[in-house]
């Protein structure tokens, strides 16, 4: 008998129970302040914690991690522009968004025309303020919407502004968290999130809630694969973990990124630079047969972490799967891709897909039909009269003389799902019945 197995199926009344949850897990995140080191990354996986058992890596800041060197890790308390001895005018405690990350200290007194090159605005969005980072480089800055900046100017050129941000870079370490879920084989599925973006809910949290609710269900799941999920800083995080785990890469079969995940768009896969590896493969069978509307997009360099997992040296058959792109919804890195963008329901959808995807790589499978020539008699075997005249059960059918066609010991189930045009869903059941019934090896 396969170890390949179906999940169960999924009642729509959980999964409409795991968008709320996932909701209310990026509401209660959404309030720290993360950057891509520090107290908040700690914060996080710390919470992360309570809900899956993560265990919590500590690398040593200027650790080499290929030609990168793992930062100084920031250490962060307030910031803010005022006049002196007035109110403050641009607050870090209004809007984590308003500092720069990663911001080097500044204590000084400046002019107008000095300190406006400093601030970042939106003037298409005059009431959103930007998100923007000072990460491997030493500069400061303060992000204000653009009425913020109008007003600000109007005061005049000649007056002078107190700018403070106390912070400082201190030898500490990069953090990140790592789940490792066994299955019956070494061989992994690789899924990671980026947790370093402070106060933005569709890039950055709705991942790491999906993936969060995804590492849940698979704990309560028997599972071939076995399951690494990273949460991990953007860039530098990935390529520490590749520096780290460079030996133990060769066990990764199938990897995803996971990342804005929760807005109203339709759902995006991003293939690896493989193109057609199995991941490639499953995610497009998942959403072609979702019945929904959707974009498949190839490969380039520019993006999340795939960058680092597709890199030519380690060549990882990782994808991405997210809604609408980076950089292609107007809120992205923005005030406005707060809590409000991400939709329960999206989430759900997401999570329902992500479900699908990994349930297809965990029953993949190639068989041997032991009666090869000519077809078995079905019928004394019961594989006729069980399934009636139901749509569904003449799928099934379908699905079980495509099984016993293809199972030449050279085309998985995915090849006959792919072949007939029959949900991978079905195709599982239609071998599963068969092994059961002793047609298959």
């Amino acid at each position: 008998m396969s170890d390949r197995k179906s999940f169960p199926p999924i009642d729509p009344a959980d999964l409409e129970r795991y968008g709320k949850e996932m909701h209310a897990l990026a509401t209660e995140l959404f309030p720290i302040y993360r950057g891509m080191t520090g107290a908040g990354v700690r914060e996080t996986l710390s919470r992360l914690g309570q809900v899956v058992p993560l265990e919590v890596r500590e690398v040593p800041s200027g650790t080499q991690v290929f030609d990168w060197q793992v930062p100084r890790e920031w250490v962060f308390r307030d910031a803010y522009i005022r006049e002196p001895g007035g109110a403050k005018l641009v607050d870090w405690r209004d809007s984590h968004l308003h500092l720069v990350n990663h911001s080097v200290p500044v204590d000084a007194k400046l002019p107008w025309r000095e300190l406006k090159e400093h601030l970042i605005t939106e003037p298409e969005h005059p009431d959103w303020i930007p998100y923007r980072t000072a990460y491997f480089r030493d500069d400061w800055g303060f992000c204000l919407s653009h009425r913020q900046f109008e007003e600000l100017e109007r005061r005049g050129a000649d007056r002078e502004y107190e700018v403070r941000i106390d912070a400082e870079f201190v030898d500490g370490s990069l953090t990140y968290g790592e789940l490792y879920l066994p299955g019956r084989v070494e061989e992994e599925v690789l899924l990671s999130c980026h947790i370093c973006h402070p106060s933005l809910a569709n890039d950055n949290l709705s991942g790491i809630a999906v993936a969060i609710q995804l590492a849940q269900y698979l704990r309560s799941q028997e599972h071939h694969y076995s399951y690494r999920f990273l949460f991990i800083p953007a860039t530098i995080g990935a390529i520490t973990w590749l520096k780290l785990n460079q030996d133990a890469v060769h066990k990764i079969r199938h990897g995803l990124i996971l990342t804005v995940l929760g807005d109203a768009g339709t759902s995006t896969y991003k293939r690896s630079r493989r193109g057609n590896a199995e991941i490639d493969r499953a995610a497009a069978h998942v959403l072609e047969h979702s019945g929904l509307p959707h974009t498949i997009v190839d490969f380039e360099p520019v993006g999340y972490d795939e960058r680092q997992f597709c890199s030519s040296g380690f060549n990882l058959p990782v994808g991405v799967l997210m809604r609408t792109p980076s950089g292609q919804y107007p809120e992205y890195h923005t005030s406005a891709d707060n809590l409000e963008l991400i939709l329960p329901e999206s989430l759900a959808d997401s999570w329902a897909k992500l479900a699908q995807i990994v349930q297809l790589l965990d029953g993949n499978a190639t068989y041997v039909n032991q009666y090869p020539y000519c077809e078995p008699q079905l019928g004394r075997r019961g594989a006729y009269r069980a399934y009636g005249q139901s749509d569904e059960g003449e799928d099934l059918q379908r699905a079980i003389l495509w099984v016993l066609n293809l199972s030449d010991g050279k085309h998985s189930l995915l090849d006959v799902a792919e072949r007939s045009g029959l949900p991978f869903e079905q195709v599982r059941r239609a071998a599963d019945r068969l092994l059961v019934l002793g047609l298959l090896e």
